[in-house]
């Protein structure tokens, strides 16, 4: 089995929306794999930006750190993600990146949130969770 490395995103804006992407049909986070020489860290923002096209990320804790398998080409692979809070200022731009498949971005109210996540994967929903969960807490 192949294993990736990979590292991406909840990027929350000033007015506490999160951003989410459509990406081959489903409601997604960015995240993207690990290059050689970067941290994990500048991995999760790197891919951030490529896929959204935000810049001046505030980059926050790390939330989580999720596994999943799939199969590409015939090949099981298993993917670590490692998941960071992150904000932005600003009304910047959003440009999905197309040759990702990326379709759409929005930002995405708390209250809205089932509907999107009602068509993402469990791992999305897991990690948007903790997020949650993280941020309620009074410290």
């Amino acid at each position: 089995m192949e294993k990736i490395l990979a590292a991406g995103g909840i990027v929350e804006n000033e007015e506490k929306e999160i951003l989410m992407i459509f990406r081959r049909g489903k409601w997604d986070l960015p995240k993207g794999k690990l290059d050689e020489g970067e941290t994990i860290e500048e991995c999760a923002v790197r891919e951030v930006e490529e896929e959204t096209g935000l810049r001046s990320i505030q980059q926050g804790e790390l939330i989580d750190v999720t596994l999943h398998t799939y199969f590409e080409k015939g090949n099981e692979i298993e993917k670590e993600t490692y998941w960071y809070a992150m904000k932005v200022e600003g009304d910047q731009k959003l440009v999905a990146q197309s040759e990702e498949d990326i379709e759409d971005i929005r930002w995405v109210k708390e209250t809205e949130l089932p509907t999107y996540l009602n068509n993402s994967y469990p791992n999305i929903v897991d990690i948007i969770e903790k997020y949650y969960d993280k941020s309620n807490q009074v410290n």
